[in-house]
């Protein structure tokens, strides 16, 4: 579908706001490490605050274009507010703003998803989905590379809205008829109404499985900007945006082959093969990255991402759809997942510049590969555990 793979493709870049680059550019402004990291962490867990409220929002309301029109508005107004007025004070509030207002856009677009193409099709068109909006950052990331070289970091705030515009004309593209309410909730037709959110509260796979996000993304969030701060640390590198540019171009690159992939094994086995692969994948990349520091590993690092993060994002909403299929809860369970993902996310920017700070890069991503073992065997323990549970109960 035309409009909601364009969607994926130019939201991709402005979901997540300046990304990997706002570090950079906030390094270059005379921010110390520790300091990019609290701020980051400080925005991240008050927009952590929001997200469950904002996926019940998903849940209940039909205007859900309308959510990623004014999300998408927001994200590009605190950009602005960055580069004018990249003061602490500032740069807090807007990003706990863009925080917000990006936690917003996947719920939405989910939903939206679900509504469109319906629990049938939903496996399929998630890869499709993840491998339009990994494209997507790919071209971003290599247009504001390309910009930056020449141009400086300024031209990344400049593509910023030029995205932002695109993704509106986008999503204006689909047609409101198009999207089935009940669908977008995870209802099917013989349910009546959707049931209580205590339910997600006592749902042992939505438990575990948000625990091993958390994890995950503990470990996971802040291997890319922490990559591209060590180069420049170091005196590695001479153009910093060049080469955050290419840790993204890499990571995305490796992640369209990985979505498809992720859809076209979930749709004949599940998603439990794609799951672990992601898991075991991210531990060896922090392993990589803090024991040869050398700008060329940028290579074998974010091909991992790419495979982890590709795999991911079609496992998460996939295994929260066949989790609460029937709730009506779909968008709420999959907020509440991101909540504490975002929790984990937010926290490892601060983990990871703390290590930084006191001790060296290499140590900080030693422990983030840590905390990824943990995650990974979180998941192999109380699934194994669930599985014999269930079949001794059935014996």
């Amino acid at each position: 579908m035309f409009p909601l793979n364009a969607l994926n493709f130019f939201m991709a870049d402005v979901r997540d706001g300046l990304g990997p680059f706002l570090g950079v550019f906030l390094q270059q402004q005379g921010w110390a490490v520790d300091d990019i990291g609290f701020v980051m962490t400080l925005s991240g867990l008050i927009a952590v605050i929001f997200t469950t409220p904002i996926g019940v929002l998903v849940d209940a309301v039909r205007a859900k274009r309308a959510i990623i029109i004014f999300s998408s508005l927001t994200i590009m107004v605190t950009c602005a507010i960055n580069y004018f007025y990249p003061t602490h004070v500032t740069t807090t509030i807007a990003q706990v703003l863009a925080a917000i207002a990006g936690a917003s856009i996947p719920p939405a677009i989910t939903g939206i998803t679900l509504g469109i193409v319906g629990k049938d099709r939903f496996d399929h068109q998630l890869g499709q989905n993840e491998s339009y909006s990994h494209a997507g950052n790919a071209f971003s990331a290599l247009m504001a590379g390309g910009f930056s070289f020449y141009y400086g970091l300024s031209a990344v705030f400049a593509l910023m809205g030029l995205w932002t515009l695109l993704s509106i004309v986008a999503v204006l593209l689909i047609r409101r008829n198009q999207i089935d309410y009940n669908q977008s909730r995870g209802l099917t037709m013989s349910d009546k109404s959707p049931q209580s959110i205590k339910c997600l509260l006592t749902n042992k796979g939505l438990i575990i499985l948000a625990v091993t996000v958390v994890f995950f993304h503990l470990a996971n969030a802040a291997m890319l900007p922490l990559l591209s701060q060590s180069m420049v640390a170091n005196g590695s590198i001479e153009r910093p945006g060049w080469y955050t540019a290419m840790t993204v171009i890499i990571a995305q690159m490796t992640m369209i082959p990985m979505a498809l992939y992720a859809a076209h094994v979930s749709e004949k086995k599940g998603y439990s093969l794609i799951f672990i692969i992601a898991l075991v994948a991210l531990p060896i990349r922090g392993l990589l990255a803090g024991l040869i520091p050398h700008p060329a590993i940028i290579i074998p690092v974010q091909i991992l991402d790419g495979i982890a993060a590709g795999l991911m994002g079609v496992a998460v909403p996939g295994l929260v759809a066949r989790i609460l299929n029937g709730t009506g809860r779909f968008n709420t369970g999959f907020a509440m997942v991101l909540t504490l993902q975002g929790v984990g996310a937010a926290l490892s920017s601060s983990v990871a510049g703390v290590m930084a700070k006191f001790f060296n890069y290499d140590i900080a991503f030693l422990v983030l590969s840590s905390l990824a073992v943990i995650g990974l065997l979180v998941w192999l323990f109380f699934t194994s555990f669930m599985m014999r549970y269930n079949t001794k109960n059935s014996t």
